[in-house]
Formats: structure tokens, C-alpha cells, sequence
């Protein structure tokens, strides 16, 4: 599975955003399965009291209509983050689009970030606890959304859906020891699952940026810094196969699950 990773930051102006997405996808060589951009990408999640519900859409909003355009440029699938609109709360809502332009899947983001002095409950409402998967490619891909990489039962709970790659698009936070947090637990759910990860971050001052590809074996295989970026990578099944393999832990598991 041939991957683009874009790494970007996004404002409080969806039309900004959409801009800036469109200009980014329009520079991508055909050729690529997979095309990942960042929690958030959609419209920032700004001041604790900025309204999420006033600028959230439905997924045949703008946003999507944009993401679809492109898809169907590429022949590739593309996966963002944006805020869905409910009759409540909004959902933090990853949208899958196919090579043919249609939504094949939406992940809501299950663990919302009540965490480091900040509550994303406040603003958002908790997706369903079910596990989202959908097939790239050679390889099913379980999707999880930034704070739920601290969760390592959903990654079991993916794994047991089929995955064998998990799509990661995040706005994780930047502090003391986060971008150390961000690297150990992407490569943790990798190592601990013997699967891909392919994690999409947000740049700019209040994100770490360095997204990542990680392989099965828990092996960086691309790293951006903070600055907006497009990481190129390649995901092998074989290769996740053979790993598995060698470290059939999955299979030795003992305790059962909850």
C-alpha cells in the first residue's frame, strides 16, 4: 500500500483549510493508495470557548465534497479529520473517502481528550464503542483518532476486526515530554499489534508535528518534523505477515478480553 502522509495546520477558517488541502492534494503524483491528513484538518479546534457546533458539517458538507474531488483525482482513498454535525455535540469524525469519490467509512473519535487541563467533552460529544475498519489496498486498516493511541484495548479491539495497519490522524497536543509520548505510543501499538501505523499529525506552535510511519516490527520508516510536510511510504503486506510470523503474539494471547 502506497501512503501519503500530510502534515499541516489548519485554522479556524474552514474555507482556509480547504484551500489550503486542495493545494496540497492538487501537488500528489498518481500512483498512491492511501492519502492520510491530520485530526482537525477541517477546522481547528481553537479556544476552549471557540463553537465547534456553529462550524461543524455533515459528511456531504464542503469538506468532503473537497476530499472526494481528490480521491477520485488519485484513484486513491483519502482520510481526514473534521467536526460532524449533529443535533447536539459535534463528533471529532475521521472521514474515509473511496477512489470513487464516496464516504466508505467515519470513525467518531471514542476517547475524548479530558486530559492535561483541557476537556474535549465539553465541546464534543464520544462516538460509538465499535471499531472502525476499512479495506486499502492489501491491507484492512483500523482507524483511531490521536488520544485514543493511549487506549491500547482499541488497538486489540481493531486487530480483532481484521486490521493489519492502523491510520492515526491526530492534533496531539505539545508540552513536556508529549513528543515523547506521541513516538513511544505509536510505536507501542505497532510493536504490541504487529501492524502499520501510519499517523498523521498536526504542525504549528501548539502541536508536536512529527508524523509518522511506523512498520509491524515498530521500525520508523518516515519522520516529519514541525513544519508542514508530505511523507511518502509504503506498507507491504507480505511484510506484516512475516513479522507476525516471527512474533505470533497475537496468537499467545491468554487473557481475555473485557
Amino acid at each position: 500500500m502506497r501512503v501519503a502522509v500530510v502534515q499541516m495546520s489548519s485554522a479556524v477558517d474552514s474555507a482556509a483549510n480547504r484551500e489550503q488541502v486542495g493545494r496540497t492534494l492538487s501537488g500528489l503524483e498518481s500512483g498512491l493508495d492511501l492519502v492520510v491528513l491530520p485530526e482537525a484538518t477541517m477546522h481547528d479546534f481553537g479556544a476552549p470557548d471557540h463553537d465547534l457546533a456553529a462550524v461543524a458539517e455533515s459528511l456531504d458538507g464542503p469538506f468532503v465534497s473537497l476530499l472526494s474531488e481528490h480521491a477520485r483525482r488519485l484513484g486513491a482513498t483519502v482520510i481526514a479529520g473534521m467536526f460532524e454535525r449533529t443535533d447536539g455535540l459535534p463528533y471529532n469524525t475521521l472521514a474515509a473517502v473511496g477512489p470513487d469519490g464516496d464516504v466508505i467509512a467515519a470513525y467518531r473519535k471514542i476517547h475524548l481528550y479530558d486530559s492535561f487541563g483541557y476537556r474535549e467533552s465539553d465541546r464534543l460529544a464520544a462516538g460509538p464503542l465499535e471499531p472502525v475498519v476499512l479495506d486499502v489496498a492489501d491491507l484492512r486498516l483500523g482507524l483511531m483518532t490521536c488520544y485514543d493511541l493511549r487506549f491500547p484495548e482499541l488497538g486489540r479491539a481493531l486487530v480483532d476486526a481484521g486490521a493489519n495497519a492502523f491510520v492515526v490522524p491526530a492534533a496531539w497536543v505539545a508540552g513536556p515530554g508529549k513528543l515523547d509520548h506521541w513516538r513511544t505510543l505509536v510505536m507501542a501499538r505497532a510493536i504490541e499489534n504487529t501492524v502499520g501505523v501510519v499517523a498523521a499529525a498536526q504542525s504549528g506552535e501548539r502541536y508536536t508535528g512529527h508524523s509518522l510511519v511506523v512498520d509491524a516490527a515498530g521500525s520508523r520508516l518516515e519522520e516529519a518534523g514541525e513544519e508542514d510536510a508530505v511523507l511518502r511510504a509504503e506498507l507491504v503486506a507480505d511484510s506484516i505477515r512475516e513479522v507476525r510470523d516471527v512474533n505470533p503474539s497475537l496468537l499467545n494471547r491468554r487473557m481475555p478480553g473485557p
